[in-house]
């Protein structure tokens, strides 16, 4: 057997070499393998070492069909680019059904590719044509399939035609980011958008169907054939979730439904998004005008200086989630990376690309070199960004080479470290980071000129304080001489011995003793700016203790030590917010990630609002692939934690009153159960089908998520569990729509609800969502977990308990079907305003109430005496109050229906003083009460408190709402509701 020189290759690689040719050699086409070695040049000989070397995935293609390997060693050309639609056409001229389809497409994709890695790493290409062939690749790909699917689509449903042109319509495909700029990488995901020009129907199938209709099935059967895993693997994943409403929106939008949206809801990102935006499959001519309408959306007539601001808000969602997931060996989001250079560039086109069309252009090595003439940058500055981008592309690009994965991070293992080094024409790994560490410093330095952060420039202590500070810090297991007793006297701190033992448990830690060199310095350089922050407190040792239980959970992360030094402001909040809750404290050494949500001030305290909730937990969800529950699970929790941050924030300041907070907490819960819901839903679709109604139609999410307690009251609080109800609208005798693995609807749901609960309750890492109680729904916990609304219905109406009416007075639709919550919401008001006996109707509700008050009352309260009061459960306290208005709804409704209208506690009352069934003293009585109790509820849990009052406080309020229990419910006295 012939065996390879490697004499011309680094020693290190030679037993990989070695084992990569003993394997070539038992291929079906050994001999010829050989013989064609053995005559190739001894150039070719080398590039055929670099590319075994540096790719895995391409030795893996070979061994399967080595006549690709014969073809390089011959020096036959490979296919050009422009070439790619032209031979594709031809493989698929003979294709019959679908799974040929799918397959002929994944073998097109392995040709092309190992043939583009082989002039990659051998540089026998510029990196400009590799990243144009990718693009065409895809474009070719996408377009064949398409045109294969449209006919055979068309024959069973018919031809889509426009309502008003009455013209054919076809699919609109617009490629977005790498693809859409023609920049595509080697194992890059593919970000589409579909879109057709004109609602109408289909003419000429066996069946006719709305153009959406059909453009969806289309939509589907394209990202089938593109995306899906085969035993030839994939074309290309395909992402769509940056179309309108992303998951959530419709797959094919029209282009009205297009320009309306971006002209009503758009939103920076989308803009950054859109830049790239390109037609690259489908109706060339229709997609132009497409973009023509969404141009003033994307490029301003005006200088839009607020693309600065937006852009470094989104560099810092990016850093946010590198730091997160240790991400800072990325080449493309870390520091000095890929995605800093496109920010320069999109910058300045965000800004004024609405008065320059020169900087119009969706390639970024176009637009750089116009930034000279057109903003005046310095053409040294544009060479270092170029030679920059170039390196860091071609890196990207090996590391994609080695086995055809989507990633950017820099190898973990010294071998893999040597073959991507010696891939980029470098003779060991140390030279390799010299020069990547060169242009990440340049790149990183004129990206802080563009897009800086004015906090640093934030002037640091005079040398002499930070001095003095690291002295006290450095002593702390020594009592503290007068001078040093005196220092702390002046900069607030009172008790100098409690300030010691707090530093000194921190210094004594086990996570302070192992901490490496340069995790010391970067807490050295936090101490004195932290303890000066902290002197400005009210209570500056309570709150030093709590702002050092936030510094030892982060010891071995150093970088949120680094956070908070470059970012005096975030150091300042967050001082300000420990000083005033324990809570807030905990919270985040619980949570350190969290840190970053005190850099931006301004978002921070401002109240959120259900909209801006979605659209930032859209675009959090954007950086996470579908597939990739875990992911998914912790960037929700993330999400959650954040936002409840943010409101505690607003909460502690005064920026939010009692009524917004539980309004803002419960917009988080509502927004999270929405996107819960439609990744649940998506999830089982894709395996099993949608459900069918009665009339055969399958189900478009017929779903909805029915929230009690607190949740339906619009009244959670900081750790709220959520009592929660599924019911669905499809027939619960039928099954799914198939084709495959095909279920009963009921089993559906029952999976659907069981997916929706872990989704919620599982514990990850940064802990679970929320805690989940079902037992409301009908029968408890013996019923089903899913019912469909008859179902509901009869039970309302036939077998539900007192307590279970009462509960449905705080119920309300969370999330799911418009439709079907509206006619949840009929059937709920139908079940309260049914008459009931009165007499009954109190007596069972007096009985449930002693019950809870027995078996939930607090323990200190029963064997102390009155000084100690549960808030929530003893006589006089929030469920008093809750039953009351319960009782006065349940008692009315059928007089009142107005009384039902709302879930909520404070607008019922204020119905029942409306009719007269409470004097306006009662119903403020009432009304104040239960703000304040849930007032000092809240500061009671910020405060990590439990919610019995201990000092009497309250007992005027308790004394009032006993009184009316006993008048509004007991019946011992004269009232306006009797």
């Amino acid at each position: 057997m012939l065996q390879p020189d490697f004499s011309t290759v680094p020693a290190c690689f030679h037993a990989h070499l070695s084992q990569a040719w003993q394997r070539l050699q038992e291929c079906p086409q050994a001999e010829a393998i050989a013989a064609a070695l053995a005559t190739a040049e001894s150039a070719r000989q080398q590039q055929l070492w670099r590319v075994l070397v540096g790719s895995d995935y391409v030795l893996e293609q070979w061994l399967k069909r080595p006549q690709w390997l014969l073809a390089r060693l011959e020096g036959q050309p490979a296919l050009a680019s422009e070439d790619y639609a032209r031979r594709l056409q031809e493989v698929l001229a003979t294709v019959t059904d679908e799974a040929e389809l799918m397959r002929q497409l994944r073998l097109f994709r392995h040709e092309r590719m190992q043939e583009l890695i082989w002039l990659d790493l051998n540089r026998l290409q510029p990196m400009p044509l590799l990243t144009l062939a990718l693009s065409r690749l895809a474009d070719c790909c996408t377009q064949q399939a398409l045109d294969w699917l449209y006919p055979r689509l068309a024959e069973r449903w018919g031809t889509p035609y426009g309502r008003y042109s009455q013209q054919p319509q076809q699919l609109v495909v617009l490629g977005m980011g790498k693809l859409g700029a023609n920049e595509l990488n080697l194992s890059s995901d593919i970000d589409l958008i579909f879109a057709y020009a004109e609602k109408g129907e289909t003419q000429g199938g066996r069946k006719s169907v709305s153009n959406e209709e059909f453009f969806a099935k289309l939509g589907q059967n394209l990202i089938k054939v593109l995306d899906h895993s085969t035993a030839e693997g994939f074309v290309f994943r395909v992402d769509m979730r940056l179309r309108p409403y992303g998951s959530a929106g419709t797959l094919v939008p029209s282009f009205g439904a297009m320009e309306s949206y971006y002209q009503e809801q758009g939103r920076d990102w989308e803009r950054y998004a859109m830049i790239k935006a390109r037609v690259m499959a489908g109706d060339q001519q229709a997609g132009s005008q497409l973009l023509d309408m969404l141009r003033p959306f994307v490029y301003r007539r005006y200088l839009d200086y607020s693309a600065f601001e937006s852009l470094r808000g989104m560099k810092q969602m990016i850093n946010r989630e590198v730091r997160r997931k240790g991400l800072e060996d990325n080449v493309k989001l870390g520091q000095g990376g890929i995605r800093e250079v496109e920010f320069i560039a999109q910058a300045f086109q965000l800004i004024r690309g609405g008065r320059d069309q020169r900087l119009q252009a969706r390639e970024l090595l176009r637009v750089l070199p116009q930034l000279p003439d057109s903003v005046g940058m310095p053409a040294s500055a544009v060479a270092e960004l170029l030679a920059a981008y170039e390196f860091l592309r071609n890196t990207e690009h090996g590391i994609q080479a080695l086995r055809d994965e989507q990633s950017q991070l820099l190898p973990a293992s010294e071998f893999d470290r040597q073959r991507l080094a010696w891939s980029q024409c470098l003779q060991d790994w140390p030279s390799f980071m010299q020069q990547l560490e060169q242009h990440r410093v340049r790149v990183r330095a004129h990206f802080n000129e563009v897009i800086s952060d004015p906090e640093d420039e934030q002037p640091r202590q005079e040398q002499a304080q930070v001095q003095q500070w690291l002295s006290l810090w450095e002593q702390s297991d020594e009592a503290y001489d007068d001078s040093a007793c005196q220092w702390l006297a002046e900069q607030g701190f009172q008790d100098s011995e409690r300030v010691r033992l707090a530093i000194d448990k921190l210094r004594t830690s086990r996570a302070h003793q192992v901490m490496q060199a340069i995790g010391q310095e970067r807490l050295q350089a936090l101490v004195p700016l932290l303890l000066a922050q902290v002197g400005k407190a009210k209570e500056p040792e309570q709150t030093l203790e709590r702002v050092l239980q936030l510094v030892e959970a982060v010891l071995r992360r150093t970088a949120y030590l680094v956070l908070l030094v470059e970012n005096p402001s975030a150091l300042e909040q967050l001082v300000r917010l420990s000083a005033e809750s324990a809570w807030f404290a905990t919270h985040l050494a619980r949570y350190p990630v969290l840190l970053d949500e005190l850099i931006d001030v301004q978002s921070l305290y401002r109240a959120p609002d259900r909209h801006r909730l979605a659209m930032e937990l859209h675009q959090l969800l954007l950086r996470t692939p579908e597939q990739d529950v875990e992911q998914l699970m912790e960037a929700l929790r993330y999400f959650k934690n954040a936002q409840s941050l943010r409101v505690a924030a607003a909460d502690i300041t005064g920026v939010l009153p009692l009524m917004k907070v539980s309004d803002a907490l419960t917009f988080v819960a509502e927004v999270i159960l929405q996107k819960v819901l439609e990744v649940a839903w998506q999830q089982l679709v894709d395996k099993h089908g949608r459900p069918l109604r009665g009339d055969g139609e399958p189900c478009e999410r017929d779903f909805i998520i029915v929230g009690y307690g607190k949740l339906g009251g619009i009244e959670l609080s900081y750790g709220s569990d959520l009592d929660l109800v599924f019911i669905h609208d499809a027939d619960p005798n039928g099954d799914t729509e198939g084709p495959e693995r095909v279920i009963p609807n009921q089993t559906f749901f029952t999976r659907l609800g069981q997916k929706i609960i872990h989704l919620l309750t599982t514990f990850t890492p940064s802990g679970q969502l929320y805690e989940v109680d079902m037992r409301l729904r009908p029968s408890g916990a013996s019923g089903l977990l899913v019912s469909s609304l008859q179902a509901f219905v009869s039970y309302q109406h036939e077998q539900a308990w007192t307590w279970e009416q009462q509960a449905l007075v705080r119920a309300r639709v969370v999330a799911g079907s418009e439709r079907l919550g509206q006619a949840f919401e009929q059937a709920r008001v139908a079940a309260l305003a049914r008459p009931r006996e009165r007499e009954v109707l109190r007596q069972e509700v007096v009985q449930m109430r002693q019950k809870m008050r027995d078996n939930l009352g607090s323990a200190a309260a029963k064997a102390e005496g009155e000084a100690n009061f549960h808030l929530k459960q003893d006589a006089g306290g929030i469920v008093d109050i809750e039953f009351l208005v319960q009782f006065l709804a349940l008692a009315h409704a059928h007089q009142y229906p107005q009384l039902v209208q709302y879930s909520d506690n404070i607008r019922i009352l204020e119905a029942a003083e409306q009719l007269g069934l409470l004097t306006v003293e009662q119903a403020e009585s009432l009304r104040e009460a239960y703000k304040a109790y849930r007032a000092v509820g809240h500061r009671l849990t910020l405060q990590n408190r439990s919610g019995v009052v201990t000092d009497g406080q309250l007992d005027a309020l308790r004394t009032q709402v006993s009184q009316l229990w006993q008048e509004l419910v007991e019946g011992q006295g004269e009232s306006g509701a009797s």
